[in-house]
């Protein structure tokens, strides 16, 4: 098991990266909590650390941060449980984040105006974070782990209870520390956010991986295609789409994110150009076409489909 890599940044040349996981397996009693789970991050990289609850995500990221000292003082770390002092003053909590890391009193004093900046918090430097909202504390909390400039970020649902301007404030630090040279590795639960972020993912279950890869390419490989929805005032006789080509009712079995709505039809298309041929047919044998919706597979589909809709308390 090689968990964090010490060796120096990759470059053209090496192409070694700053996290490397080789077949890493943590057990619990007598359930495996990951089995064999491989993976690395290069410098600049943004990596997704997708599953579902109790797949092994925030084990592999305590695995990481229990790295060798000389490795952890390259690594920055912001965990699922927001990780303040709330009675100190957010001032107070970098300088005291900034000490525990082996910053210089400079070192400190320099860091902790990039980190306000970082987290837009330079106006409540110093109120104490028990007033701080939760976008404001998880703000701040990013921001303790950047004080030593890691070159290593590992993330665990970094965005959990925070309101859009936040989150926004978190993607564009996170962007930055990977246009720096950071290697980012972002666990979440939200696959938007995956989306958006993340050159690539990894989606694990019960310890292993299912899926990895660019979030578009696992789209194209594993989710099935588009769907289009309609509903219309009357109910659609059988065989109302003979004749059109490359669009077939869906059963409600193979419906994905909730759509199994009662007064809709549901239709895989292979592609979104015939929509309108399908929606103008649906109007002549249901009377009317009173709502329909296109849905283009996303990440989200990936991740149901690989992982299954039963719930993981």
């Amino acid at each position: 098991m090689q968990p964090l890599a010490s060796a120096p940044p990759p470059t053209a040349a090496t192409g070694e990266p700053l996290i490397r996981v080789e077949a890493l397996r943590v057990r619990y009693g007598t359930r495996w909590a990951l089995d064999g789970l491989s993976f690395a991050v290069g410098a600049g990289e943004v990596v997704g650390l997708l599953g579902p609850n109790g797949a092994g995500k925030t084990t592999t990221l305590s695995v990481l941060d229990r790295a060798p000292a000389a490795a952890r003082r390259s690594l920055g770390l912001v965990p699922q449980t927001i990780a303040l002092y709330p009675p100190l003053t957010a001032r107070e909590n970098l300088r005291f984040f900034a000490r525990l890391l082996g910053l210089s009193r400079r070192q400190a004093g320099d860091a902790i105006a990039q980190a306000f900046e970082i987290a837009g918090l330079a106006d409540r430097a110093d109120d104490v974070v028990a007033t701080f909202s939760a976008g404001m504390q998880r703000r701040l909390n990013l921001a303790c782990a950047l004080l030593h400039t890691p070159r290593v970020l590992l993330l665990d649902e970094a965005t959990v209870g925070v309101d859009p301007q936040s989150r926004e404030r978190i993607f564009a630090a996170v962007r930055a520390q990977a246009a720096a040279g950071t290697a980012v590795l972002y666990s979440t639960h939200y696959m938007e956010e995956a989306e958006r972020l993340c050159a690539r993912v990894i989606l694990i279950d019960h310890g292993r991986t299912v899926a990895a890869g660019a979030p578009a390419t696992l789209v194209r490989q594993t989710a099935r295609g588009p769907r289009l929805t309609v509903v219309t005032r009357q109910a659609l006789p059988p065989g109302w789409l003979e004749g059109i080509g490359g669009a077939r009712p869906l059963p409600a079995d193979q419906l994905r994110d909730g759509a199994a709505r009662g007064d809709a039809t549901h239709i895989a298309i292979d592609d979104p150009a015939i929509a309108t041929q399908v929606l103008a047919r649906a109007a002549a044998a249901g009377g009317e076409v009173t709502e329909f919706h296109l849905h283009q597979p996303t990440l989200l589909d990936v991740f149901m489909e690989l992982t299954g809709s039963a719930l993981r308390d």
